[in-house]
């Protein structure tokens, strides 16, 4: 590839990037044991440098800066856009870039707990983009299908249609598991270890280590080394963590495979033996176990037995094993088998968790409060609908009806109230006739969302058929599930 060539529109980088990409995941699929070289060109190629420089603009975080103060408005406003790629090309191929200190943030929990986010700095953020482009589609030929966290394609709805699946198929134990501080206990040695079995080009290794080895700057200004972790909120960090958990993908699809087709596995049954099967959203996953709770203990020692290989610890505390008829919590929702009203089939049924209504609830609480009665309730619609439609939308493929007419309920109490508040002197008639048509919320053109207007329809288990990007028609169709 022509690495001299001039800039391209986004629209042409993209283009090129998507070729670069499938033949990269086209060959890594082909040959399983292959080692690339000569990747690092591909870094700081235009195109891939353009197009990483369009998403790291675009995304939500452009507006944040790292520890050098600049956003990405800044960068283009004060040096411009081709300058500022210019001279990191120039760096890059010359290899003098250093990723600069990750500025930590503390964001909040539920708990009065803090999560730390590391900020970094526009320029590595693009470098890390580049990076991905790169990595990604050779590691994801080698990655399990039994992972659903930040790939492409795949999303939490895979991961509950799975385990819905397995679960209404005799999988009736759950090794829920809770890892200690995964993104700040990841061995560095174990990721390169992992990375080095698929690329040989020294540069991207060298590369790799000096982003998990950059310095943090904490907000009391102190800078901190780990030698562990990767930071979280980091564009490289999903990609890398993904390849450092993918050592409990191989261990369980392993053991999977080894159990035979399904008369097999029946068979194993019927000698007293525990079927298995992992499901991983980043590092949350569970382990769904036909079998007996000594089966699941077993298992979840297993899985802490693995993990300790790349440095991380399973919480036995917050790791729970617990039976499909009881119940539990994964990804915001309520997995529970019990019997079908007015029947006695039972069956396993996915509701949204207390806990992600609360979330939902808190940020109606927030946008009604008294102290935003300055604004008109056309302005509170357009603040809280997206919220709404989104959180919605994401749980309508769960059992959410019931759900969804309660949040109604309780959004057209709280908004009568804001009303009342906002306009303390007016009559019910008053505020019925202005904002209350068809005793619904609405002012002008402007309407809020109505929760319970939305269909609950249920999500197609996928299985492994879910394509990847790059993947040509032939393979996209090969894919079969259990």
């Amino acid at each position: 590839m022509n690495t001299d060539a001039s800039w391209p529109t986004a629209e042409l980088a993209k283009a090129r990037v998507l070729r670069i990409q499938t033949n990269l995941h086209q060959w890594a699929t082909d040959d399983p044991n292959r080692r690339f070289d000569d990747l690092y060109n591909l870094v700081y190629d235009p195109a891939v440098l353009v197009d990483a420089w369009t998403r790291v603009r675009s995304n939500r975080g452009a507006r944040s800066a790292g520890v050098d103060g600049r956003t990405a408005r800044h960068i283009t406003a004060v040096v411009g856009e081709q300058g500022f790629l210019t001279e990191l090309r120039d760096d890059l191929k010359a290899r003098r870039f250093c990723p600069e200190l990750v500025r930590e943030a503390m964001i909040p929990k539920r708990g009065g707990k803090y999560r730390r986010l590391g900020i970094a700095t526009v320029r590595d953020r693009v470098v890390q983009a580049s990076l991905k482009t790169v990595l990604e589609p050779i590691l994801e030929a080698d990655f399990k299908p039994c992972s659903y966290g930040f790939r492409p394609g795949r999303r939490v709805h895979d991961v509950i249609a799975e385990i819905h699946f397995f679960a209404s198929h005799s999988y009736e134990w759950v090794v829920e598991g809770d890892i200690k501080a995964c993104f700040d206990e990841i061995s560095h040695v174990g990721i390169q270890d992992r990375l080095r079995a698929r690329v040989a080009d020294k540069r991207i290794l060298h590369l790799v280590k000096a982003f998990l080895k950059a310095g943090i700057l904490s907000r009391e200004g102190v800078e901190r080394h780990p030698i562990t972790g990767t930071p979280q909120g980091g564009i490289l960090s999903p990609l890398l963590s993904n390849l450092a958990l993918s050592v409990l993908d191989e261990y369980f699809v392993a053991a999977w495979e080894s159990f035979g087709p399904n008369h097999a596995r029946k068979t194993r049954r019927s000698k007293g033996l525990a079927n298995y099967r992992l499901v991983r959203y980043a590092d949350d996953w569970v382990v769904l176990v036909a079998g007996t709770r000594a089966h699941a203990e077993a298992l979840r020692d297993e899985a802490a037995a693995v993990l300790s290989t790349m440095g991380l610890r399973l919480s036995m505390e917050k790791t729970r094993i617990a039976h499909i008829d009881e119940g539990f919590e994964f990804l915001g929702r309520h997995i529970q088998r019990h019997t079908k009203r007015g029947t006695e089939q039972r069956h396993v049924y996915t509701y949204p968790s207390k806990r992600a209504l609360e979330s939902i609830k808190d940020k109606v609480r927030a946008a009604t409060q008294r102290t935003t009665t300055n604004q008109s309730l056309a302005d509170l619609c357009a603040w809280i609908n997206p919220a709404l439609r989104g959180w919605t939308t994401h749980f309508r493929h769960d059992v959410s009806k019931a759900t969804f007419s309660y949040l109604r309920a309780f959004l057209w109490k709280r908004t009568v109230r804001w009303l009342r508040k906002k306009h303390p002197d007016a009559s019910w008639k008053q505020l019925r006739r202005l904002y209350l048509p068809e005793w619904w919320p609405t002012e002008g053109e402007r309407t809020l969302f109505n929760p319970s207007a939305v269909p609950v329809t249920r999500y197609r288990y996928r299985g492994d058929r879910i394509p990847s990007p790059w993947a040509t028609q032939t393979e996209t169709n090969a894919g079969n599930h259990d």
